[in-house]
């Protein structure tokens, strides 16, 4: 009957945490059961995901990425306000004999899903009401609308004929001229021959992992790192290995993985306002770094996104400007300086590594938007790129200080933090062992995402990771001193 309220389901099982298959997928396999038997149908509706975890005696994540599933199944439907219910004809759907059986295909894909609290946190970014404590990008007020406007006018018809065509494999040899030139300002002086336009440094991360590293590799990272949040280099067989740090940075050589030697491994690492730590590592330190990982013929990804947005002074020269054999690839973006949705980076390394890593890119996307290409020769080109920036430092030193008032306010009794230098991140320590994970979900509740220290590494799952780069001042202030009441109770 039309307006009648549809029948909760009635839920009586849990999760075998012996069994081998994953926690999600025997969820998927219990809700699609009882629908195809007939015990529920079209229109009933499901517990929300906070009592479905309840019920099984799972984290929230672990529901999403079941509830995700069965909704890419057409099993169930979710509605503004209305809750997830059964999908209509869903019953029917699991009748038809012929239907391919597409979760197999699924879990025998090669590319690992993402962590799933940050699917989770993906998904929940862009649901209505949410304040989003740690994401990592910059605010829309942040944003050189007006720059951007007057590069795309700048453009002439020609140019803009141009991005009909697909480009050079390596990128516009224009850009990669101006990419060069701005690069012999921090010490890297290399021919446009080594370097990549990338789709913003994640994709580059994808073709080293897809292009260069080998099965059963380990891949050395700092702890807590930005890369043990992803499974890129997993997908393709590699191990991540953890690194220590100190309050300057990577200590390879404190470690017995490293000093043993292993064929096939690389070293990763953001020496320059570190994610998640906000760590500089100075010019000894990345001096001393590079002597060993040369001496133990160990290659380097350096990953240097933050580096323009530095607040307090500039940051020493890359690793890469060290470099006489070749032994680092450099890895940088336009996406977290100036504008997430250009997505346009670059890599910088070998012509052999090079060309390797050119070839797999246009196997996968014949090459990075032309018209993006342009968009980023001409921020170069004219200067408007390094303007744009010293607003946004401008502005995000104003946005940091404030944080850090925020802190000492609400914070001061039961955490620890270091003051940022640059980018636009905190890392918050939270004191008495406070669970990461359990504030997270009790911040949820609350409208506030986090990201959790635990995902970074499952030894810091006593630390969070906010932002003051994306919040406006009156969310900075009304999160933060909801999140210290939330810890308070806890």
């Amino acid at each position: 009957m039309q307006g009648q309220k549809q029948k909760m389901v009635t839920i009586n099982w849990r999760p075998d945490r012996q069994s081998k298959e994953p926690i999600y997928a025997q969820i998927v396999s219990y809700i699609s059961r009882r629908i195809s038997a007939g015990d529920w149908g079209s229109g009933q509706t499901l517990p929300s995901q906070r009592k479905l975890s309840e019920i099984f005696g799972v984290n929230r994540s672990t529901i999403v990425e079941a509830m995700d599933e069965l909704a890419s199944l057409g099993l169930i439907e979710s509605s503004y306000g209305g809750g997830t219910r059964i999908a209509r004809g869903s019953w029917s759907l699991l009748m038809q004999d012929k239907a391919p059986d597409w979760q197999s295909y699924i879990r025998g894909g090669s590319f690992r899903p993402n962590v799933p609290t940050v699917q989770m946190v993906n998904h929940l970014e862009f649901e209505e009401g949410i304040i989003r404590m740690s994401t990592g990008e910059l605010s829309p007020d942040l944003m050189q609308t007006g720059i951007a406007k007057q590069v795309l006018a700048n453009l002439s018809v020609g140019d803009r004929d141009l991005f009909m065509n697909y480009p050079d494999p390596l990128g516009l040899p224009s850009l990669r001229e101006a990419l060069r030139r701005q690069l012999q300002k921090i010490g890297i002086d290399v021919p446009i021959s080594c370097i990549l336009i990338v789709s913003g440094a994640l994709q580059a991360l994808q073709l080293i992992s897809t292009g260069i590293v080998q099965p059963g590799a380990k891949v050395y990272v700092e702890t807590p790192s930005y890369l043990s949040s992803l499974n890129i280099f997993q997908s393709v067989g590699a191990r991540l290995c953890s690194m220590p740090m100190d309050e300057d940075g990577l200590l390879p050589w404190m470690s017995r993985e490293t000093q043993n030697g292993s064929n096939h491994a690389l070293l990763y690492t953001i020496p320059t306002f570190q994610n998640p730590t906000g760590i500089v590592m100075p010019r000894p330190r990345r001096k001393k770094l590079l002597q060993y990982c040369n001496e133990m013929h160990l290659p380097v990804i350096e990953d240097d996104v933050f580096r323009d947005l530095w607040l307090d002074a500039p940051p020493p020269p890359p690793i890469k400007s060290l470099d006489e054999y070749g032994n680092v690839v450099y890895i940088s973006s336009l996406s977290k300086c100036f504008a997430p949705g250009l997505r346009l980076g670059w890599l910088v390394g070998p012509e052999a590594v090079v060309q390797r890593l050119a070839d797999v890119k246009m196997q996968m996307d014949y090459g990075v938007s032309v018209l993006t290409q342009q968009v980023a020769e001409e921020l170069l080109r004219t200067g408007l790129y390094e303007k744009g920036v010293r607003n946004i430092r401008s502005q995000l030193t104003e946005r940091r200080d404030f944080m850090m008032q925020l802190l000492d306010k609400y914070f001061s009794e039961f955490a620890e933090w270091s003051v940022p230098s640059g980018s636009f991140f905190v890392w918050v320590r939270l004191k008495n062992r406070v669970s990461a994970e359990k504030l997270f979900n009790l911040a949820l509740k609350e409208k506030l995402l986090i990201m959790p220290g635990g995902v970074y590494d499952h030894g810091h799952s006593s630390s969070i990771r906010l932002t003051y780069g994306y919040l406006t001042y009156e969310e900075m202030e009304k999160s933060v001193e909801t999140l210290s009441d939330i810890i308070r109770r806890m």
